[in-house]
């Protein structure tokens, strides 16, 4: 990814951690040159190589890193993903921030991988949502996409996604549809629904995606024959790994999970001295 749409995160970070300054890593003389490697204790889904890049960068410009893996690589356990040559110091003090992103990002490129492998012989989509930590949207969608899944919308900006609150402040899906069409022509618009009959209006309007939120396995069923092809059918809600092979079954297009980037669980890597 284009690291540099994230140096404001990195720096943020890196100012998190460091406050006024490393007093650990001050114990070591400042000239000092040590090697380090970056191994993985678990197989993976590898992601944010680049943010490892920019933060040890940021600290020593000099600093050399070789990689021998890249983003959405499978990794696997005890595996050396890269060494990494510079000033002590600068090693010491950018490990934990480095770590951090590597192993979340991580974390979510290989829970993606899990819920695509489970619905890599349909024609649904895997994709993500907007529950993402405040400030890591950029980066935890990227890793989806690492892992093989789909972005849904980045923000409330590129596109309408429609929702139960919405349709009732502007008191239907009709009239939040139009209303919509009215203020932004070109832009996508998806309406969520609740049961067969707003699934029928919403189909009525010709819109572009409508989801369908926590249908059953049989209504989604219904839901696919209803729609014949007319418009793109999401399905969001109550996903899970061992549910979502039946739910792609039925010929839905796309499966949208809030747990890629909501339920993080890091990998477990380490950086050692060698």
């Amino acid at each position: 990814m284009d690291v540099e749409k994230c140096k404001e995160i990195i720096k943020l970070a890196l100012k998190e951690d460091i406050g006024t300054g490393d007093i650990t890593a001050s114990l070591i003389p400042e000239d000092q040159i040590i090697k380090a490697k970056i191994i993985t204790r678990e197989d993976a889904i590898i992601c944010g190589c680049s943010f490892v890049d920019a933060i040890f960068g940021e600290l020593d410009p000099k600093a050399l890193i070789k990689w021998f893996v890249k983003d959405g690589d499978a990794i696997k356990k005890n595996q050396t993903l890269c060494e990494l040559e510079g000033q002590a110091r600068a090693l010491l003090t950018g490990e934990r921030t480095a770590l951090n992103f590597l192993q979340a990002l991580s974390g979510t490129a290989t829970l993606t991988k899990k819920f695509v492998e489970k619905i890599q012989s349909t024609k649904a989509v895997l994709l993500d949502t907007r529950k993402t930590i405040p400030g890591m949207r950029l980066p935890q969608k990227y890793a989806v996409v690492c892992g093989g899944g789909a972005n849904h919308r980045f923000g409330l900006y590129d596109a309408f996604l429609i929702k139960e609150n919405h349709i009732q402040a502007c008191g239907s899906i009709t009239k939040a549809v139009h209303l919509a069409r009215e203020l932004h022509e070109k832009k996508t618009i998806e309406v969520e629904v609740k049961n067969m009959q707003e699934l029928a209006e919403a189909l009525a309007l010709k819109i572009d995606i409508i989801m369908l939120d926590n249908f059953n396995l049989e209504e989604i069923k219904e839901a696919v024959n209803l729609n014949f092809g007319k418009v793109k059918l999401e399905v969001s809600g109550g996903v899970n790994l061992e549910n979502i092979g039946e739910i792609a079954k039925t010929g839905i297009d796309y499966i949208s999970v809030g747990a890629l980037t909501k339920n993080i669980i890091p990998i477990d890597l380490s950086m050692l001295f060698t």
